[in-house]
């Protein structure tokens, strides 16, 4: 059993907020920075459009990815020429039965001489998560019953769903101008969320979850093109995540009337929203005539964090849902070599980023000083600094089959993700300070495999990603209730106050895309 400790040393018994939030609708790693502080596996709940470069380690700096670029900068789909119909079946499973979901994409993309624009609509099933060493589940009594006592029935509340359904659409318009070599486009990704992939591991020891929210993605996007295969994008983006979790747990109580352990429903609503802006340069030419082309980006993330649910966590302080804010930036360099039906890329991308988080005090609270902290007064303070980098590399080789224009492909790639962050935290009440230093490394091993004919394409990416983890349940014997314990996820503010373990899990990803022109 593999296993990962989140506090070292003496830091176990140390009451520590750590911020984790995932960025929601991620169209391209460049665009929108995720911030995350354990390693939850989160599964590709969101790769829902085609992508050539997927099986490549997604590289996208100095070589073009002619699927899934202009899903991620609409001006890029200047670049199409006849219209198309697009398709995408993706399939994505974590091991040991943890979870998985699956995702159908319908798009088409039309261009004139001047204007161009698409549509397109994703249908998607996200099955119930499930913690990779559940041992069965069922209601176990915190303290033993007397000889002879029956156990409490569990009262009628509502029950987990074994599936979610998602729906996402998307539409996008833009215009060339004629002589300049010039595009402008606006896009639109508005997303019905009835469940997020691993929230229902973030509330141990609830009865019942239900998940109701939405997801928008706005984005007006640039394309200028010189002579020389030289070209400019910029990207200006506003994301916006709003989850309600509506929360039932069943406590334990020993009711003096009856002289018997008794059960009653408790009831929470949580509320997670995160709003994001986001500016995205990124500029690419030859670096010599033998085929070699560079690239560099530069990107900046501006994100507030209005309402944080309260989740559930092992050996967990209860922090109440308060405001936060981060800032997170990258800049990065790619290469790429084109000869004839051979490509080679590579990214680097260094990632810098700084949250704020703290805690307000709902009454006043008298300080470890003698001093009083008045309502709304930050009772907790903390400051993140993160230190993140990405490696991304992939080969493609295409051969021809015949005089029919027929043509297979082979792609392999690779994608390291290092985090490593830094946390300063300033308790108000006890006048102490913590700090901690933290780090994983996540990598991803994809391949491709295309059969190209003149007038229809279809392409298999797939992808694997180690590293990560999810959490398991808490051994027998204890009742599951209020926060004696619980687990970690994706997009949460948390308290750990002792060691917090993952069971390692991979996930693996499928995508099926066909592409034909419309004519």
């Amino acid at each position: 059993m593999t296993t990962w400790t989140w506090l070292r040393g003496g830091a176990s018994a140390v009451r520590i907020s750590i911020l984790l939030l995932l960025a929601l609708t991620r169209p391209a790693p460049a665009q929108l920075i995720s911030i995350k502080t354990v390693p939850i596996a989160q599964g590709d709940q969101f790769a829902i459009f085609p992508s050539n470069n997927f099986g490549m380690g997604g590289v996208s700096i100095a070589l073009a990815d002619t699927l899934l670029d202009p899903f991620v900068n609409p001006a890029k789909g200047a670049r199409l020429g006849a219209a198309r119909f697009f398709s995408a079946p993706t399939i994505y499973g974590i091991s040991q039965g943890a979870g998985g979901g699956r995702t159908l994409p319908l798009a088409t993309i039309a261009s004139s001489d001047v204007w161009f624009g698409g549509l397109a609509l994703a249908l998607q099933q996200v099955d119930a998560s499930k913690p990779p060493f559940d041992q069965g589940g069922g209601v176990v009594l915190a303290t033993p019953l007397p000889s002879g006592q029956v156990a409490p029935a569990l009262p009628t509340v509502p029950r987990r769903p074994d599936s979610y359904g998602n729906q996402y659409f998307f539409a996008m318009a833009g215009r060339r101008v004629p002589g300049a070599r010039l595009a402008l486009a606006g896009s639109a990704l508005w997303a019905r969320l009835t469940g997020v992939d691993g929230v229902d591991l973030l509330y141990a020891g609830s009865t019942g979850l239900k998940q109701f929210g939405h997801a928008l993605d706005l984005r007006l996007g640039l394309l200028k093109e010189w002579a020389g295969d030289r070209s400019l994008e910029a990207l200006v983006l506003h994301n916006r995540f709003g989850m309600t979790h509506d929360v039932t747990y069943v406590d334990q109580f020993w009711d003096p009337a009856t002289q018997q352990f008794s059960l009653r429903p408790r009831f929470e609503n949580n509320h997670d929203q995160t709003n994001t802006w986001g500016l995205h340069v990124e500029y690419a030419r030859p670096l010599t005539a033998s085929g070699w082309r560079i690239g560099w980006l530069g990107t900046v993330n501006r994100m507030s964090h209005p309402k944080l649910p309260d989740y559930e966590l092992a050996n967990v302080a209860v922090i109440p849902r308060d405001p936060g804010h981060s800032s997170a930036y990258n800049v990065g360099v790619g290469l790429s070599k084109t000869r004839g039906p051979m490509a080679f890329a590579i990214d680097a991308i260094y990632e810098p980023i700084w949250s704020y988080t703290w805690a307000d005090a709902a009454s006043p609270v008298l300080t470890a000083r003698g001093d009083t902290i008045p309502v709304g007064g930050k009772t907790i303070e903390n400051h993140f600094r993160f230190s993140n980098g990405l490696i991304r590399l992939g080969l493609s080789r295409d051969v021809e089959l015949g005089p029919l224009g027929k043509a297979a492909g082979l792609q392999l790639g690779l994608m390291v993700r290092s985090i490593r962050y830094r946390l300063a935290q300033s308790d108000n009440v006890q006048a102490v300070g913590h700090r901690l230093e933290e780090g994983w490394v996540e990598w991803t091993p994809t391949w491709g495999l295309s059969l190209r004919f003149p007038d229809l394409e279809i392409r298999y990416r797939g992808r694997v990603t180690h590293g990560t983890g999810r959490p398991g349940v808490q051994a027998p014997g204890f009742f599951p209730s209020g926060r004696d314990f619980a687990v970690a996820g994706g997009g949460i503010l948390v308290a750990p106050s002792g060691p917090l373990s993952l069971q390692g899990v991979n996930t693996t990803t499928h995508q099926i895309s066909i592409s034909l022109p419309l004519r």
